[in-house]
């Protein structure tokens, strides 16, 4: 959205009226955000050059300056305020900001910089790193601190907070002359750019309501006047209207029967009042332990009324049960930014996996120049980095998200001494986090995930048995071993590199493995898959084999019993076939439904996939493992998902979700005359009977606030394994619709009754202000 634009000529009375204006806005932003009279922020509102780094012999100075609704940030290459060349980007778009030399452009073009005068903005999905450098040390420090003020504090604002934010900043942007006054032609573009349709005689109709003055432009409170009438939520009125007494307010013991009957929770009257505490706005009802209708919607609008159960933020489940009693959040390919023939690599890939959860990377290994090993996608046009700095990266990343085991899939092709020099690099950088011998002696069986915090697990080929570890003197003359070609392609995910390598060698020329290698992988073995019989009678627990996804679902549509059994035992990873170039992805949900822990895909590709998985993992406080079900726990497991029978698993639901309504819809076209026309899909993941579709009518020309109220049916036989997904789409009769947003909830942690929906972006951040707002009930089925 550009917030800056060309502005005519004004007197210097005009323009000092106009610099107080944007004074007084900017306080008001600024107390919004709790952070008035700040004074790295109002640096940041006058603004400063800063160096923009690109390379090392790319550095070109630019003007950067916060605006005045502290959300935008305007950057030029002169000092010139409303230059026709001048650019934007939102604050909500910022995923971090790191001091010094934190990201790899920082790392290779300014190491003549001190680090005090360096600082990048990392932002959300796929958008390159801002690398800056700035005049001197207190320079870097404004900007950084503040930047960091303004981040933190907007996830702080709840969500009544954001919209009016957003709505104020729509309006100010519809006041072309910044005269702070709306005239009806100013209406008609803000309703534009809120995404509503209004023909001439709507607009005309809520002007005049909201013009009590008679002045032919709305101010000061008729503008809030406006504000209210726009944002009126006539179905929670409805819900309001059925609890509240003679006074307009909603009592302690009346807000308990409506979190009992429609919300499903049986609560205490102490916890009815402390809801009445946090979300009430008005002190005259807090003090009759009452709530008002604003306190009502800001409840419903909190994470107490999202759909998601927010028990489930924090760590919740049993972290004490073996290593292969959990689903593993887990990438392929780790190190692309794109796709897998010709996109860059880079260890930021590695920092946003690790950021988002993911306890399970990557690393193609292959011989690079100066001894030192680089990874990259072999035999593709796929840029390289260097070993080392990706296990920096994990390094410094890997228990910031979580404490949970971070486990390093090994790809190896390198030779003998590139080998020992991975061995080398991390044992030297990750230090006392890498694990180099069995924890606690367990030789029998996984230790757990609580057991293995904070430590990063090996996954690779191995010379030696598990319990040889515990004899170091045992083993310490073999130097090298071959490598078997079963062994070998056990580690190798690409059916291409896989047929290059294999054409390149020759007898004699047979992979060998280094000791010091073999001896960093401890409860990852990889082996080649010969089948569960023979696993079960031939591998040990910490044997491990990587497979196709072709391969696990033809596993799993053959032998479905047998795959979970297996993997009560042993640990499996699944990877994408080698043909999806483009770097898009499988279901994972098949191959949770056959109990398989490492299902890795591409987290650099956005899509329906990645929006399931992520959904997944979003509980148990995000920390990269889920426990498996019960019944995928069990050796002695009957449960096939391919053909439901009676057992623990099957206990029948009906759900049943009524989509009520939509809340600030984002455009999806930036052409400024486009409006949405939404549309909601109701999408049920889980065991193939499971699997169901739903659509909403469309709703033509309303993204701000669409009503449905349609409500939908669904039969569940094993409600454990069930994801809900609900996406929004715009409609469109000629084409494919286009992505809006949307929100996927494991059916475990979904809330029942009145809820808002948070929707998600195509990279899986949040919207600002996006919501739906539905009502859920889940019951036993009856058949």
């Amino acid at each position: 959205m550009q917030c800056i634009r060309r502005q005519p000529a004004h007197s210097k009375s005009e323009e000092l009226i106009l610099q107080e204006s944007s004074r007084k806005e900017f306080q008001k932003n600024c107390t919004r955000l709790g952070l008035q009279d700040d004074l790295d922020l109002k640096f940041l509102l006058t603004g400063s050059e800063l160096y923009k780094l690109k390379s090392g012999s790319w550095r070109r100075a630019r003007y950067y300056k916060l605006q005045e609704d502290c959300k935008t940030i305007w950057h030029d290459s002169r000092k010139i305020l409303r230059s026709p060349g001048s650019q934007t980007f939102c604050v909500d778009d910022i995923e971090d900001v790191r001091h010094g030399h934190q990201t790899e452009g920082m790392q290779k073009h300014a190491k003549d910089i001190p680090e005090d005068r360096c600082f990048s903005i990392i932002f959300k999905g796929q958008r390159k790193n801002l690398d800056l450098i700035a005049a001197s040390s207190e320079v870097a420090g404004h900007w950084t601190v503040g930047l960091e003020k303004i981040l933190t504090n907007c996830k702080s604002m709840s969500q009544n907070q954001k919209l009016k934010h957003w709505i104020h900043t729509c309006l100010r942007k519809s006041d072309k002359n910044k005269d702070n006054k709306m005239n009806l032609k100013e209406l008609k573009n803000f309703l534009q750019e809120v995404n509503i349709q209004a023909d001439d005689h709507y607009a005309a109709t809520i002007f005049q309501t909201c013009d009590t003055s008679k002045s032919g432009s709305l101010e000061g409170d008729e503008i809030e006047a406006f504000y209210k009438l726009l944002t009126e939520r006539p179905e929670v009125d409805g819900m309001f209207k059925t609890y509240f007494d003679s006074n307009d307010l909603i009592s302690a013991e009346s807000l308990k029967q409506f979190l009992l009957k429609e919300q499903g929770e049986n609560v205490s009257l102490e916890q009815v009042k402390n809801l009445i505490e946090k979300y009430e706005p008005s002190e005259v009802a807090k003090k009759q332990n009452s709530m008002t209708k604003d306190g009502l919607l800001m409840y419903l609008l909190s994470d107490d009324g999202n759909i998601f159960n927010p028990a489930h933020r924090k760590v919740y489940q049993d972290m004490t049960q073996p290593l292969s009693h959990y689903f593993i959040s887990s990438s392929h390919n780790t190190y692309l930014m794109e796709d897998q023939l010709k996109g860059p690599s880079s260890t930021e890939a590695y920092i946003r996996a690790l950021s988002r959860g993911c306890r399970c990377v990557e690393l193609d290994c292959w011989d690079g120049p100066n001894g030192e090993p680089v990874i990259y996608h072999g035999y593709t046009l796929t840029s390289k980095i260097l070993f080392k700095d990706v296990i920096t990266a994990i390094k410094n990343y890997a228990f910031k998200t979580s404490r949970y085991p971070v486990i390093i899939s090994l790809e190896n092709h390198c030779s003998l001494e590139q080998q020992k020099t991975m061995a080398k690099h991390m044992k030297n950088i990750l230090g006392n986090n890498l694990l180099t011998a069995p924890f606690d002696g367990m030789i029998k069986e996984f230790p757990s995930p609580e057991q293995l915090k904070d430590k990063v697990l090996v996954k690779g080929k191995k010379l030696n048995k598990l319990e040889d570890s515990l004899q170091k003197e045992n083993n310490a003359h073999t130097e090298a071993a071959d490598v078997s070609d079963e062994d070998e392609a056990a580690d190798m995910d690409d059916e291409a590199v896989k047929s290059n390598v294999q054409a390149k060698k020759t007898a004699s020329a047979k992979l060998k493995l280094a000791k010091e290698l073999s001896d960093t992988v401890i409860y990852c073995k990889s082996v080649h898959f010969r089948g569960f019989e023979y696993a079960l009678k031939n591998q040990s627990f910490y044997e491990m084999s990587s497979l196709t996804e072709s391969k696990a679902l033809k596993l799993a549509h053959e032998s479905g019993t047998g795959f979970i059994q297996h993997n009560t035992r042993q640990l499996s990873r699944i990877y994408p076939d080698g043909m999806r170039t483009d770097s898009s992805n499988y279901s994972a949900v098949d191959m949770w439904n056959t109990g398989c822990q490492i299902v890795a895909l591409n987290f650099q590709t956005p899509g329906a996939e990645m929006d399931v998985y992520q959904g997944l993992f979003q509980q148990n406080g995000f920390c990269g493992y889920v426990l498996k079900p019960e019944f995928l726990r069990q050796s002695t497991s009957k449960f096939n998902p391919k053909s439901i029978q009676e057992g623990e698993w099957w206990t029948p639901k009906k759900l049943q979700i009524k989509v009520i309504s939509g809340q600030q819809l984002p455009k999806v076209n930036q052409k400024k005359s486009s409006i949405v026309d939404p549309t909601v899909i109701v999408e049920i993941h889980g065991v193939a009977r499971d699997n169901d579709k739903k659509h909403t009518k469309v709703i033509n020309n309303n993204g701000f606030n669409p009503v449905w109220n349609e409500q939908f049916e669904f039969d569940i036989d094993v409600p454990a394994l069930v994801l809900v997904r609900f996406l929004v789409e715009d409609y469109d009769a000629a084409t494919r619709n286009d992505f809006i947003g949307q929100y996927t909830v494991p059916l475990t942690s979904l809330q029942l009754g009145y809820r808002h929906i948070h929707l998600l972006r195509k990279s899986g951040d949040p919207y600002p202000s996006a919501t739906l707002f539905i009502h859920t009930v889940l019951k036993e089925s009856k058949d």
